[in-house]
């Protein structure tokens, strides 16, 4: 039997987005409804780096690849949560090497970030050296707690090197209920074609030990 946590962030119209900005926000618009029809519909009208999500290369990278570039392979796999709740503002090399990541591995980064129930601009992430070191090992993914991987870095250097490895970036996980431990990631963008993100429902999944 399989212990099923969900790390995605629900998507609601006073939820946490980027910056704070108001165009960011999701918005529900009732396009039918039961006083004038049959039945009730919505449009939903939303960023695609709302919530929990997965950047495309396109993201970050002219002419990059879009979000279908990214196999779900890649997305459905084995996967390791390590507990960085002690870094104060951003994750480096020395931060990241005490977990001994290597080659294909998939890191999911639990930081500070997980507790913020509104937007921080003082987010937890992760520094262009600690990105370069992930790169060179070649690791196949890495997913944080924060609403972007990087902040105050002129020119996107974190994106642009992980994504110039190919390493696939989920951003705006919710980890705070995870122990630190080996999962099986199942992670589940919408079937978007050729845009820069697409928002995914994640779930980790973990043998259970009285199983």
């Amino acid at each position: 039997m399989k212990q099923i946590f969900d790390v995605s962030m629900p998507i609601h119209l006073n939820m946490p987005v980027y910056k704070n900005v108001q165009e960011k926000r999701p918005l529900f618009e009732t396009t039918s409804d039961f006083t004038h029809n049959k039945t009730h519909e919505t449009r939903l009208h939303m960023d695609a780096h709302t919530g929990t999500h997965i950047d495309a290369p396109l993201h970050m990278i002219e002419h990059g690849a879009g979000t279908e570039s990214i196999p779900l392979t890649q997305l459905i796999r084995s996967c390791r949560v390590i507990d960085l709740t002690f870094v104060e503002t951003v994750i480096t090399i020395s931060d990241i090497e005490r977990f001994a990541p290597i080659k294909n591995d998939f890191l999911l980064i639990k930081t500070k970030n997980s507790y913020d129930e509104i937007w921080n601009p003082q987010f937890i992430y992760m520094g262009e050296d600690a990105a370069n070191y992930l790169a060179e090992i070649g690791i196949a993914g890495v997913g944080i707690d924060g609403l972007g991987i990087e902040r105050a870095q002129p020119n996107h250097p974190t994106h642009k090197v992980l994504m110039g490895s190919g390493v696939i970036i989920i951003e705006g996980l919710r980890l705070g209920h995870i122990a630190p431990g080996n999962y099986t990631l199942v992670a589940a963008p919408i079937a978007v074609i050729g845009i820069d993100a697409a928002p995914a429902r994640v779930i980790l999944l973990q043998d259970d030990e009285n199983e």
